[in-house]
């Protein structure tokens, strides 16, 4: 585990709010490079759906450098406690090169757990406990899931496959008294960009379309002769649900857009929920207007930080 203190500058916010791009130009500007915290831009082939703008870590002729992006295999069940893993890594990798850590994304989960230094534990697949839950329906798995502790991550109860895992997870940890490594100390300047609701759907139903035309549809259907079944792609939720009902011949196109739209402008809001949520729990989040002009966004990140640089220093300065 990393030892030391973490100084990192952070950028979330919801679905088509710009986070990618400015979170590159961001760390242009500071001399850093950006940790993805993006809970499907992991996987490698999932590149439409998942929203990987590689073009916008094109700033000028230099191309910003990129971790957490391309890092597993389509099919695979990427986790929070690999996730801290591989962000301390990065983190890591970034710091030896005098530069900083720039964490850009959208996954609260992800985010939230490096913030507040969740102390995780890798829960290993319990076969058995599988098999009894293969069999029951989704509202069966719910009521299993409220038997145990509140869980952190709203989406656990999305998908059959998550719900079980969820209570995989639970039961393992109600089961064993785990020796947890704990995380470095993490020192966050932590910005959320947010759009007005009718702009957020404007946007959210735009890049939508741009993704359609781009191949979405034949990029899912890459993934599936490559092996990754259905079920697999509902558990990546979202445009692969849908996708994957619409090439199973369950839905028919207008039906899966619109269907797909609305949950979009859904996930949106749960994740600005989410985000209120982590202010409640401790967190200080600098909100800028997605309405502002780009380069004035970039203008009130270089004061904050700035300041906020000033104040570290300063702070390093006493503890002398």
């Amino acid at each position: 585990m990393m030892s030391g203190k973490i100084d990192m500058l952070t950028i979330l916010g919801h679905t088509a709010a710009g986070k990618t791009r400015l979170g590159a130009c961001t760390a242009y500007e500071l001399d850093g490079e950006v940790i993805s915290a993006d809970s499907r831009q992991v996987y490698r082939g999932m590149d439409i759906g998942t929203g990987k703008d590689y073009k916008d870590y094109v700033i000028g002729e230099k191309e910003v450098a990129v971790h957490l992006v391309d890092i597993a295999d389509a099919g695979y069940e990427y986790s929070v406690f690999e996730f801290q893993r591989d962000f301390l890594d990065a983190a890591q990798k970034i710091r030896s090169k005098s530069l900083l850590p720039v964490l850009c994304g959208g996954t609260g989960l992800y985010i939230e757990s490096v913030i507040r230094q969740y102390n995780m534990t890798r829960v290993p697949v319990n076969s058995t406990l599988r098999k009894q839950l293969e069999l029951k329906d989704l509202d069966e798995l719910k009521q299993i899931l409220k038997r145990y502790r509140k869980l952190h991550n709203i989406t656990d109860t999305e998908t059959r496959k998550r719900a079980i895992r969820a209570i995989e997870i639970a039961e393992y940890m109600d089961s064993v008294n785990n020796e947890q490594e704990r995380m470095p100390t993490v020192n966050s300047l932590t910005f959320g960009v947010a759009w007005e609701r009718e702009e957020r759907r404007r946007r959210i139903t735009e890049r939508l379309k741009q993704r359609f035309a781009e191949g979405m549809i034949e990029e899912t259907e890459d993934l599936l002769k490559r092996g990754v079944g259905h079920a697999q792609l509902e558990y990546y939720g979202l445009e692969y649900k849908y996708l994957s009902r619409y090439l199973s011949g369950l839905v028919g196109y207008d039906e899966m857009f619109q269907q797909l739209n609305t949950a979009i402008h859904r996930f949106a809001k749960r994740q600005m929920t989410y985000f209120r949520g982590m202010e409640r729990r401790g967190v200080h989040i600098n909100w800028i207007r997605g309405e502002l002009s780009f380069d004035e966004k970039i203008e009130t990140i270089r004061k904050k930080y700035n300041r906020w640089k000033e104040n570290l220093s300063e702070t390093k300065r006493r503890d002398v």
